[in-house]
């Protein structure tokens, strides 16, 4: 009967383990890695696409009118303006991904610059899904709206509400209602245009977005435009 040394099975057991905690470390740095580069390659092409939009700002800025300035993230970048607004003179100064934050660092090439008789103004949703606090953005706010007013005095402002959301970014609904209330208060303190975009998108039974309106929860359909458009021309009639 073949006798096993104990010694010699702990041995072995020993190398097994290491060797499959160093072949475990080595698939995890392989992995951070190449999250890393994703990472930096993915910062890169936003760095690029955001320089981009600010070189054609300024070109627009310099050679081109419009009346009515469009600020925002990838909702408001998204939107075809010409097929939305068509009977509107627009510029559309949207950048995905943007927040309150963002925006704040391009107020002055994106709508002081372009000196517009109207402002739309559609920012946050990206602040409440990347977890900023409400009293941050609301911060935030203030000082768009206080630039604005400081620069250009004659503009009117049409400052829309949070939209609803639908699937992943269900849950930041609640936080977008109270964003909302708190952006009709500064609204009327700043005596701007109030547009309410989250009850015509929303749908009172399931408490998110229709289907019919997002193709992913929080970016719009062409049957969602179409209700968002047509909540804000109501003000830009008036207006325009």
């Amino acid at each position: 009967m073949l006798k096993i040394n104990k010694k010699t099975v702990v041995i072995a057991v020993s190398c097994v383990i290491v060797v499959a905690i160093s072949a475990f470390s080595a698939v995890f740095i392989v992995k951070r890695r190449n999250d890393r580069i994703k990472n930096e390659e993915r910062a890169k092409l936003v760095k690029e696409y955001f320089d981009n939009k600010i070189s054609a700002y300024e070109y627009e800025n310099e050679n081109l009118t419009a009346d009515v300035v469009f600020l925002g993230d990838s909702l408001t970048d998204g939107c075809d303006l010409t097929k939305y607004y068509p009977e509107f003179s627009t510029f559309n100064r949207g950048i995905g991904g943007d927040t309150s934050y963002g925006l704040l660092g391009r107020l002055k090439v994106s709508a002081y610059d372009a000196r517009p008789k109207v402002i739309v103004l559609l920012i946050g949703g990206n602040d409440i899904l990347g977890g900023k606090t409400l009293e941050s953005v609301y911060e935030n706010y203030q000082k768009i709206i206080e630039g604005i007013k400081e620069n250009l005095p004659e503009t009117k402002i049409v400052w829309c509400s949070l939209t609803a959301m639908g699937d992943k970014c269900a849950p930041k609904n609640d936080t977008a209602i109270i964003c909302n209330q708190k952006i009709k208060l500064l609204a009327n303190k700043y005596d701007c245009y109030f547009v309410d975009l989250f009850t015509p998108l929303c749908n009172v039974e399931t408490g998110e977005i229709f289907e019919d309106y997002t193709v992913d929860g929080a970016h719009f359909t062409d049957e969602g435009y179409k209700v968002v458009s047509n909540e804000i021309k109501k003000v830009l009639y008036e207006l325009l």
